[in-house]
């Protein structure tokens, strides 16, 4: 049964939301007293000048500053582009206007921001922007990652600032083996705990909310194993197509932009054994554990699929053929929804299938995570029909709880029918990126992903990604704006 076909109960109690939780940030936890203590952090964002910066970063940024206002940030723009004070002042500020920041935030961050033309790759340049930077600086590389690469083979030979902190954009290499040499370079420039690889997936209510729903309820950790769940699926779906983005995601794909890095790390925290503590050893530690057990079920033939949006209508909006998408090489074969199944080959998991899934010009946004229960071990005689198995539904956009489970009709008492308990779960006021962005600045690597998580996602996808480009796995294709190819 999927959560989309189930028979809902016509009884009007069935639906029952929780109150709201008070939004709350995990950076808001730390006291007052050591917030107002804390020192003025200088933020460095190099490629500046891109859609990262003012639809993420920035925004994020504020929506951290307003939850702690003790808090101090200096933002400091690095770009090729030559703004003048007053043009970068411009769009940092109609960036803030835009995600609607609160006016005395907005101005704090445009009373000490200021900006520098740089090339990253040029070293006089480079090292102009590094000497005056204070200690426990952060550079965050809001660049592609070749320039990263190539920045950070720069930085490698230079004399930087005491504790500078090094944020690097996903994608981190291209594949296992540039995964590793990356790790290498990043080892060369600054310790790993000063090394942040950025997903924000791991800074979402949502995803943090794992810890507290499992760990926090005596009814969920029994049952949260292969003796009880049949199958989970783990799926980022949405209507919205290219956008614009064919410069980036045309080189990489539904596969290597959703599930090599969001999906797995989502599935590593939501399988992941009982936590002692919530700290960057144990979580990491425990994450590393199950991406090290995990492998594709079956070969890329049987376990993955690939398919790319044709011509259609998301609601009213005409969407052309992805083939047809400007800065789009219909040549590459680059697909916009992705599924692999994989295995978590222990105790607790061995024999459970993951669906990782994630498309593009979909009919309707979807993210969440679905865990379906085995049926029970027999059904009640004397009962009209057959009790459907339970499903557990954690969604990610918007934040929800949906429990599905059986109970005696509401008209005939002695007819079982499902019944949904559901609750909204109040979001965080700070965004993903400003929870990430909490945590490089007080040098806390909680939310970054190990160099050995980032390269254990890649060899897991890395059988895939060579059957695809042989291709051994067809090319399927669907209308945008349907539910994908026909048998999905």
């Amino acid at each position: 049964m999927s959560p989309e076909t189930a028979k809902p109960s016509t009884s009007p109690t069935a639906k029952k939301s929780a109150k709201p939780a008070k939004p709350a940030s995990t950076a808001s936890r730390r006291t007052a007293a050591k917030r107002a203590a804390s020192p003025e952090r200088t933020l460095v964002i190099l490629g500046a000048s891109g859609d990262l910066t003012s639809r993420l970063l920035l925004p994020g940024l504020a929506t951290l500053l307003e939850s702690e206002p003790e808090r101090r940030v200096r933002v400091l723009g690095a770009a090729m582009e030559d703004f003048s004070p007053a043009e970068w002042t411009k769009r940092v500020r109609r960036s803030l206007t835009t995600a609607k920041a609160d006016a005395e935030v907005r101005e704090r961050i445009m009373a000490s921001t200021a900006y520098r033309k740089t090339n990253v790759l040029d070293r006089h340049d480079l090292g102009e922007l590094l000497e005056d930077l204070p200690k426990d600086s952060v550079l965050y590389f809001a660049l592609p990652p070749q320039v990263s690469i190539k920045a950070c083979e720069l930085l490698a030979t230079m004399e930087l600032p005491k504790g500078l902190r090094l944020a690097i954009e996903k994608p981190f290499g291209f594949d296992r083996a540039s995964a590793a040499k990356f790790n290498r370079l990043l080892a060369r420039v600054v310790p790993e705990q000063q090394t942040f690889r950025i997903d924000h997936f791991l800074g979402k209510a949502a995803v943090l909310n794992l810890l507290g729903l499992r760990f926090g309820n005596r009814i969920f950790e029994p049952v949260w194993n292969n003796v009880n769940i049949s199958h989970v699926d783990i799926v980022a779906d949405e209507s919205l197509a290219l956008e614009g983005r064919a410069g980036y995601y045309d080189a990489a794909g539904a596969l290597k932009d959703m599930i090599q890095s969001h999906l797995l790390l989502i599935m590593a925290m939501m399988a992941m054994e009982e936590i002692a503590s919530v700290d960057e050893v144990e979580l990491r530690d425990l994450m590393a554990h199950v991406l090290r057990a995990t492998r594709l079920m079956g070969s890329p033939k049987e376990a993955s699929r690939r398919a790319r949006y044709t011509a259609g209508k998301v609601g009213r909006r005409s969407v052309p053929a992805y083939a047809d998408e400007p800065g789009v090489d219909p040549d590459r074969g680059t697909e916009t929804l992705a599924e692999i199944v994989v295995e978590i080959r222990n105790s607790r998991w061995a024999g459970v299938p993951f669906r990782l899934r994630s498309g593009k010009a979909l009919c309707s946004d979807r993210r969440g995570i679905y865990l379906y229960f085995k049926p029970i071990s027999h059904d009640l005689e004397g009962l009209a029909n057959k009790a459907t198995p339970n499903v557990l539904k954690l969604g990610m956009s918007p934040e929800t709880i949906e429990l599905g489970v059986m109970t005696n009709g509401e008209g005939d008492m002695f007819e079982m029918e499902n019944t949904t308990l559901s609750a909204t779960i109040g979001d965080s006021h700070v965004r993903p990126y400003g929870e990430i962005l909490a945590h490089i600045l007080d040098g806390n690597p909680l939310l970054s992903v190990r160099g050995d998580i980032a390269e254990e996602c890649w060899r897991i996808v890395a059988p895939v990604l060579r059957a695809w480009a042989a291709d051994e796995v067809p090319l399927q294709s669907y209308a945008a704006g349907s539910a994908g190819p026909k048998g999905w």
